[in-house]
């Protein structure tokens, strides 16, 4: 199968403050917040939420294909990518700018304050995907909003299936750009805190969004996950990890577990449960493609949670 996946190409700044964020937040003055944390540590990491994707995603078997926009300081980022079985052809560097970068501080309790940087991110909008090649399924994760629109505008016009991955951008884009993304895709994935915000600012429904696609998808962290269909609903638990080091790219990881059991054939009960693993090997490192494990490994941590065999 033939993927596409778009979004972000960034760098993770990833910070751990010792404390808890609530402790420092006072809501009689949160018309005027103004917080500095003193954090023990830093480390700087490839990220973005496609190659998160596509990095999983490649570990899972598959050759996934990115389609992003990338600062000048990409090379070696894309060497590292096609060294572990991404295909980078579509990814254009934009000469002047850097590469988008996440600065994210998180506390004891896996809170997380994050800011965003643009950078090349910016010219999402001049790639298309008429010039992609054929494409089996794609996914539409964070990037540029005036992009996420265009590709999903583009994927209904040439009948590409997609799913729509609004992620971080839910509270940048407005309800008619999600509206835009969401309606007529094959699937829409996001977060239990995203799906309220959606709910909010398009007067959409699951069961409204469900007339036109096959699936609404629903993390919901330590909670797993729930997947509304036209007649099901399904409760997906969340695979515990060993250790718990960084929640940076879990969300992304999950969607590379979902799209590898889609690729298999499997239902969308069982790829969620391949999503629910692949999380949880992120969350046992710090970054979100600090992970690594051969298809036997994987499959052997899945049998022992679900109870089931995975495809050899």
């Amino acid at each position: 199968m033939r993927i596409i996946v778009t979004g972000s190409i960034a760098y993770d700044y990833l910070m751990s403050f010792p404390g808890s964020f609530a402790e420092h937040i006072l809501p009689e003055h949160l018309s005027h917040i103004s917080l500095s944390f003193l954090v023990d540590s830093m480390d700087k990491r490839r990220g973005g939420c496609a190659p998160n994707i596509a990095y999983t995603l490649a570990l899972l078997g598959e050759r996934p294909v990115l389609m992003a926009t990338a600062g000048q300081d990409f090379p070696e980022y894309r060497q590292w990518l096609e060294a572990h079985g991404v295909d980078t052809s579509l990814v254009r560097e934009i000469p002047g700018k850097f590469s988008a970068s996440f600065f994210c501080s998180s506390d004891r309790d896996n809170n997380q304050i994050a800011s965003f940087y643009t950078g090349a991110m910016a010219n999402a909008g001049e790639l298309s995907f008429a010039d992609a090649g054929p494409c089996d399924l794609a996914i539409i994760s964070p990037n540029d909003p005036g992009a996420m629109v265009k590709y999903a505008q583009e994927c209904r016009r040439l009948g590409i299936k997609y799913i729509y991955d609004p992620g971080q951008q839910c509270a940048r884009s407005s309800g008619e750009e999600l509206r835009e993304g969401i309606v007529g895709a094959h699937m829409l994935i996001c977060n239990d805190y995203e799906y309220e915000l959606i709910r909010q600012k398009t007067g959409l429904e699951a069961a409204t969004m469900l007339q036109q696609s096959a699936a609404v998808i629903v993390t919901r962290g330590e909670r797993g996950s729930t997947i509304w269909t036209s007649d099901a609903e399904y409760a997906i638990a969340a695979v515990p990890p060993v250790r718990e080091a960084d929640p940076t790219g879990v969300g992304d990881a999950f969607r590379a577990g979902f799209l590898r059991g889609l690729a298999l054939g499997a239902d969308f009960q069982v790829s969620a449960q391949i999503g629910s693993v692949a999380a949880a090997f992120v969350l046992e490192q710090t970054g979100a493609q600090s992970h690594t494990f051969s298809w036997a490994e994987f499959s052997r941590r899945y049998e022992q949670h679900f109870g089931a065999t995975l495809p050899a």
